[in-house]
């Protein structure tokens, strides 16, 4: 056996179970895609024949291959079962084992002399980092659950971006208590060679852009400020959750319901009305009057099936804004008085008697990261929702939906500010790209398509393609910067 081989046998041991977790999570995506828009248990009951009620054995039960192994078809009323079933278990089992390797196993400039795609944090080996691995594998598997159920139903449910929210904020903040008890502080140690956090153990560096010391980007905003904005901006958040609950505030959108049946109670009547009109028409022989009524029948039919049109012709969208800036006005004020408030009692420089020095105390690495997850979630929701909201105070419909807001702003608690804001932006092509296709394929791609697949791929974009985004963002700063004329 060659020595390359053995060498890599853990990594492909880990690689491979890595791979049957997703395959695993695959499973549930399709549990979670079938049952959560229906409103059913996602727990009870088990697996079982939509046709003949048939419980699955654990046999028929294993992703990929309990499909393949049915030939597509239930073993007792011989229903075929859709392809989708092993499709998704594989795409998820392909990104889970596909990050692992990239992170861990794929070595330096391997990918077209492009440089290294994983993160710098990853550089400490899975033994050190796994945690984070952890958060963004759940991410993903959210994200898949999110983006397929956004494309159906165009909603998106609001547990799928509480879940990897709260993972982020548990093993960020917890790997970071762990690592400081054991190895130190490295916000209060010296820069070393190349930016490197110097820690106790050589083996241990946290290879990260200025300002950075973990596996949570922050873009070098890791002071008391910005540790005070994100906590009071986030208890913000829960007191107004608070508020809607007692009802002190009026959830946007609320009435919805009411006007959606009342809009398409007249509509349905116009239809009817239309109808007898394209008989009197067809009876007295005026054949155009009846297409046009035809055509205006298949319009309203159309306008019925498609929910996002249904939330673009709600006519009271600016009104709704109102509310929802009036629910924003709590996390605002409270992460502007709580940036002041940690600068007042944690930030002011002291005067060492003895020498005379003055410093200010660095925060410790806990209270740095969990900042970074807090300031990760409201930076990314934030840019949405304000997004959002200009867009429908502009327009006078819905620019963007809720959902939306709730996905990035958990990819900013799991991956930092940083990566979700060049994501939404970059979701803009992401559009572009699928209208164009959209268009070539006109017949099977021409329903409109929400927004929230787009901001996942281009999550995705963004997690697997750093290298190339940093180029690209390289040359437009480049561009853009003055020319130095004698």
């Amino acid at each position: 056996m060659p020595d390359w081989f053995i060498t890599l046998l853990p990594s492909l041991t880990i690689l491979l179970f890595v791979t049957a977790v997703g395959a695993c999570i695959g499973s549930l995506t399709n549990v979670l895609v079938y049952r959560m828009p229906l409103g059913l248990d996602v727990v009870t009951p088990t697996s079982r024949c939509p046709q003949c009620n048939h419980k699955l054995s654990w046999r028929e039960n294993i992703p990929i291959f309990g499909w393949l192994l049915l030939r597509g078809k239930c073993r007792f009323c011989k229903c075929k079962i859709s392809p989708e079933y092993p499709i998704v278990e594989t795409i998820v089992a392909v990104l889970f084992g596909g990050i692992y390797a990239l992170w861990y196993m794929v070595p330096d400039d391997a990918i077209f002399g492009l440089g290294k795609i994983a993160p710098e944090w990853a550089a400490n080996g899975q033994g050190l980092t796994w945690p984070a691995m952890v958060v963004l594998l759940v991410l993903v598997g959210s994200m898949v659950s999110m983006t397929i159920i956004d494309a159906r139903t165009s909603t998106i449910p609001l547990v799928l971006t509480w879940v990897p929210a709260l993972v982020a904020l548990v093993l960020h903040t917890g790997h970071a208590i762990w690592f400081q008890s054991k190895f130190g502080n490295p916000t209060q140690m010296p820069a070393g060679f190349n930016e490197w956090w110097a820690v106790p153990n050589a083996r241990l560096h946290w290879i990260t852009a200025p300002g950075e010391v973990w596996t949570l980007a922050t873009g070098g905003m890791t002071g008391w400020k910005f540790i005070g904005i994100g906590i009071g901006g986030c208890v913000g958040l829960l007191l107004s959750n608070l508020f809607l609950k007692l009802g002190w505030l009026t959830r946007s959108f609320a009435d919805f319901d009411e006007w959606f049946d009342a809009h398409h109670s007249t509509e349905q009547t116009a239809i009817s009305t239309d109808e007898d009109q394209e008989q009197v028409a067809q009876e007295a022989g005026t054949e155009a009057q009846s297409g046009t009524q035809v055509e205006t029948q298949a319009e309203h039919q159309a306008s019925a099936e498609d929910g996002i049109q249904d939330w673009l012709m709600y006519p009271h969208a600016r009104r709704e804004m109102v509310r929802e800036l009036a629910f924003l006005c709590m996390p605002v004020l409270l992460g502007l008085g709580g940036g002041w408030l940690f600068v007042k009692l944690f930030g002011q420089a002291t005067t060492d008697t003895l020498t005379g020095i003055s410093s200010v105390q660095s925060a410790p690495l806990w209270l740095v990261v969990l900042g970074g997850v807090l300031m990760g979630y409201l930076i990314a929701g934030g840019v949405v929702w304000a997004i959002r909201i200009g867009g429908s105070l502009a327009f006078g419909k819905e620019a963007m939906g809720l959902g939306d807001v709730h996905m990035m702003a958990a990819v900013g608690a799991c991956l930092g500010w940083i990566d979700p804001t060049i994501a939404f932006f970059l979701a803009a092509f992401v559009g572009v790209a699928y209208a164009i296709v959209a268009h070539v394929f006109s017949g099977k791609l021409n329903r409109a398509m929400p927004y929230g697949p787009f901001l996942a791929v281009a999550t995705m974009m963004v997690v697997l393609g750093k290298p190339v985004i940093e180029m690209g963002l390289g040359m437009i700063f480049k561009m853009g910067a003055p020319l130095n004329l004698p």
